[in-house]
């Protein structure tokens, strides 16, 4: 008789039990604390990776948050106020405000509502058609066309936005109050207020006066 297995060093383990072997456990079928048999995940850290994520259709950016209170019967109740803005990277772009009980929560509602919000204003290959001002609540917002390689020259929120845009030449300038979403809402309304130079009024003007000096000539 082979005696191999009891001259063995047995394992025991801090409760007084014998550790099973590694060979053993493999085929050991795992169970709950019910009793009922569990099926072994052995690839959790491969899970998720091999997902086909497509390109992502709007890319977004938090611009600020801020902690806001209430006072209410029995004490504050503290909040997070968040805004987003969220674009394309072409003509498409929305800014979004919301409160919420943590950060996470505020920043998702800010992006829904940024995404229901969002306007297509017109793009003059890499600038605006014309120079505008806009004014949102105290705040006004005064952008320029420029010429190619000149970039964007702007403070941080209207960076921000114009970021998510096709705009790479820009020039502006804030005036007026510094609150970060009137000043947002005051560049969306100016890219909302762009007009394509055959749609201007100067234009129509000029080719009506062309048209009725061709007429002359031709009597």
């Amino acid at each position: 008789m082979d005696n191999t297995k009891e001259n063995q060093p047995r394992v025991v383990n801090k409760s007084g039990t014998l550790k099973m072997e590694d060979n053993v456990a493999a085929t050991k079928p795992t169970r709950d604390m019910g009793g009922r048999r569990m099926n072994r995940r052995d690839n959790r850290r491969g899970r998720g990776r091999g997902r086909d994520e497509g390109p992502k259709e709007f890319d977004s950016i938090t611009i600020s948050i801020d902690r806001v209170s209430r006072t209410v019967k029995g004490g504050r109740r503290m909040r997070f106020k968040a805004l987003v803005a969220i674009g394309d990277h072409k003509n498409r772009i929305g800014v979004g405000v919301a409160k919420g009980s943590d950060v996470t929560t505020a920043v998702q509602k800010a992006t829904n509502k940024a995404k229901k919000d969002m306007i297509t204003f017109n793009l003059a290959k890499e600038t605006i058609w014309h120079e505008v001002e806009t004014k949102a609540t105290g705040a006004t917002v005064m952008m320029k066309p420029a010429a190619p390689g000149t970039g964007i020259i702007a403070g941080n929120v209207i960076r921000s936005i114009v970021g998510l845009t096709g705009i790479k030449n820009l020039v502006s300038k804030s005036l007026g109050s510094t609150n970060k979403v009137n000043i947002a809402y005051a560049v969306i309304e100016g890219l909302r207020q762009q007009t394509p130079r055959s749609e201007w009024t100067t234009t129509k003007n000029l080719k009506k006066t062309e048209k009725k000096s061709e007429k002359k000539e031709n009597k």
